[in-house]
C-alpha cells in the first residue's frame, strides 16, 4: 500500500482537543505507549502517534475506496451522531448513528429482511398507499416506518456486509466491534485512554468525547475516502 500525504497537522489537532484523554484513574494500561504525559489529573495523548495511525488509516481507506469497497461508520452517542451522519453522507458511506441493534452484521439475513420491509414501507408512503389504509393500520405502519428510519436509515442502501467499519468510541460501540471481529471485518477505531488499542485493526488514539476532535478525525478519513472514489473514477 502506497503511503500518501494527508495534511495531518499537530497544531490543528491540539486546537480540536484531540490530545485530551480521560482522568488518570480511568485508563487502560494498554494505552501507555500512546500517552505522553499527565496534566491536572488527566492523561495527554501523544499526538505524534495519533498522526501516524491516522495517516495509516487514511492510506487504508483510500486504497479500499479506489477499489470500490464499502464502508460503514458507527457512532451512536449524542456527541458523535451528527458528525457521523454528515461524514458518511459526504463520503457516500453507510452509517449507524442511533442505537446499534445487536446482530446487524452477525445476523445479516434478519437485517436484510428488516431493510426490505423498510424499503417497502417507504414506497407505500411515497405512493400514498399508507394513507388509504384504515386509520389504525396506517398509524401502526407509520410508527414502524419511523422506527426503521431511526435505526436503519443510514444503512438502507446496504446490500451486503461492509468491507471496512469505522467506529467512534470503542467502549460505546463494543457490540459493533465484537460483531466485526467475529466476522473478520477490518475495523478502524477512534480510541480514548480508557480503551484497548489491540482490538481494532487500526486504532487511532484521540479524544472521543469532544465533538471537534471526532469531527477532525472523521473529516480526514472522509477526505481520503473521497479521494479514493475519485481515483477509481479516473482509473476504472
Amino acid at each position: 500500500m502506497i503511503r500518501r500525504y494527508w495534511n495531518i497537522n499537530l497544531e490543528e489537532m491540539m486546537k480540536a482537543g484531540v490530545h485530551f484523554g480521560h482522568g488518570t484513574r480511568k485508563w487502560n494500561p494498554r494505552m501507555a505507549p500512546y500517552i505522553s504525559a499527565k496534566r491536572k489529573g488527566i492523561h495527554i495523548t501523544n499526538l505524534t502517534r495519533t498522526a501516524r495511525f491516522l495517516s495509516e488509516a487514511c492510506d487504508l481507506v483510500f486504497d479500499a475506496a479506489s477499489r470500490r469497497k464499502q464502508f460503514l461508520i458507527v457512532g451512536t452517542k449524542n456527541k458523535a451522531a451528527d458528525s457521523v451522519a454528515r461524514a458518511a453522507i459526504r463520503a457516500r458511506c453507510h452509517y449507524v448513528n442511533k442505537k446499534w441493534l445487536g446482530g446487524i452484521l452477525t445476523n445479516w439475513s434478519t437485517t436484510e429482511t428488516r431493510l426490505q420491509k423498510f424499503r417497502d414501507l417507504r414506497m407505500e408512503q411515497k405512493t400514498g398507499r399508507l394513507n388509504r389504509l384504515p386509520k389504525g393500520d396506517a398509524a401502526r405502519l407509520k410508527r414502524q416506518l419511523t422506527h426503521l428510519q431511526t435505526y436503519l436509515g443510514g444503512i438502507k442502501y446496504m446490500t451486503g456486509l461492509p468491507d471496512i467499519v469505522i467506529i467512534v468510541d470503542q467502549q460505546e460501540e463494543y457490540t459493533a466491534l465484537r460483531e466485526c471481529m467475529t466476522l473478520g471485518i477490518p475495523t478502524i477505531c477512534l480510541i480514548d485512554t480508557n480503551c484497548d488499542p489491540d482490538l481494532a485493526d487500526i486504532s487511532i488514539p484521540t479524544n472521543d468525547d469532544a465533538i471537534a476532535s471526532i469531527r477532525l478525525i472523521l473529516n480526514k478519513l472522509v477526505f481520503a475516502i473521497c479521494e479514493g472514489h475519485s481515483s477509481y473514477i479516473r482509473n476504472p
